[in-house]
Formats: C-alpha cells, sequence, structure tokens
C-alpha cells in the first residue's frame, strides 16, 4: 500500500473528515464496484437502489461517524462494506413498512409478491444482527465476512490487505460460516 494512502488512512481515523473524503474519492473505483456487486446480488429482491445511490448512502454513513477505526485499507474496505449493508437493510426496511401500509396507502398485492420479498429482507436483518453479535467477539473473522461476501474480494485479495496466508483467510471463513450457519439455525423463523 502507497504511503500516501497509508496517510489518508491514519488521519481518517484519527477523525479528519477531510481525510475521510479524500480516503473515499481515492478509493471510489473500489467501492463502486462493491456497490454494483451488491446491487446486482439484490436486484429484485428488496431493493430498488441504484449503484451510485447506494455508493453515496454509504459514504453519508460513513461520515456520520466521529472516529471511524481503519488502521489499514483491509479495514476501511471492511467498514464500507458494512456501511453499504446498513443502506441495504435500511432500504429494505423502508420498503416492507411501505408495503405493510407505513406510507398511508392502499395497495393490491399478490399474496406471492409479499412472501417473495419479506423473507430476503427478514433473512438480510437476522445476517447483519448475527454479523455483528460475530464482530463482538472476534472482528478479525467478521470483517473476512465483510470482505468476501460483501466487498466480494477473492482470499487471496483478503489476504494481501491484511498481511497473512490465504490459508489463514481461509480458516477464518470457515470459522466465522460456522458461527453464522450455527446462529442463523438457532434464530430461524419458522
Amino acid at each position: 500500500m502507497d504511503q500516501r494512502l497509508t496517510a489518508l488512512i491514519t488521519a481518517a481515523d484519527a477523525g479528519d473528515q477531510a481525510a475521510t473524503k479524500h480516503l473515499f474519492s481515492t478509493l471510489y473505483a473500489e467501492l463502486l464496484a462493491i456497490a454494483r456487486r451488491e446491487v446486482r446480488r439484490s436486484a429484485g429482491k428488496h431493493m430498488s437502489l441504484g449503484v451510485t445511490s447506494l455508493l453515496h448512502q454509504a459514504y453519508e454513513v460513513m461520515g456520520e461517524r466521529d472516529a471511524a477505526d481503519f488502521p489499514d485499507r483491509a479495514r476501511f474496505m471492511s467498514y464500507a462494506a458494512r456501511a453499504m449493508r446498513t443502506v441495504i437493510i435500511d432500504h429494505a426496511r423502508a420498503r416492507r413498512t411501505q408495503k405493510r401500509g407505513g406510507g398511508f396507502e392502499l395497495t393490491t398485492l399478490e399474496p406471492d409478491q409479499v412472501s417473495d420479498q419479506s423473507p430476503d429482507c427478514a433473512q438480510l436483518e437476522r445476517l447483519s444482527a448475527t454479523l455483528d453479535q460475530l464482530a463482538a467477539l472476534d472482528l478479525s473473522l467478521a470483517e473476512v465476512v465483510d470482505l468476501k461476501f460483501f466487498a466480494g474480494f477473492s482470499f487471496e485479495e483478503i489476504a494481501a490487505l491484511r498481511g497473512v496466508s490465504s490459508r489463514t483467510v481461509m480458516r477464518h471463513w470457515n470459522q466465522a460460516r460456522l458461527f453464522l450457519h450455527t446462529q442463523m439455525k438457532e434464530h430461524a423463523i419458522d
């Protein structure tokens, strides 16, 4: 990682809003790719956000935080992916609320339309809550999930970002998946 990017990350980590903005613009292309993957993954299920809207709303989420903790590029990308996840979940909740009468508009929906969309939103919310639990227990495992699943990085890319071996990343990925699977299964809604 070049020294300029390292300096930006350090300044942003210290709470410098100008550095956070500059860091965001420097990594914009990578963040845009993450947003594209998220929009493509969520298309037609529970989200009608565009790529640019998702990215800019995630930037606002990132900017609301007083002092973000990203001592390196991996932590920043993980944080950005988490911010996008937050935006997607908030958007899905708003859409679900609107469908349940939150907008005070009466709409006729076919029963299968509601059931196709609601479980995806509920499952995404459960996944987010479970990831938050994992982060409280072991932040490095949660970051691997954010980088792999939400940011779309390969194991080799994550290893390079974190300065560890690919084998270590795969071991963390498997540990995180086991935790997520166990927790999601225990709290599944019948």
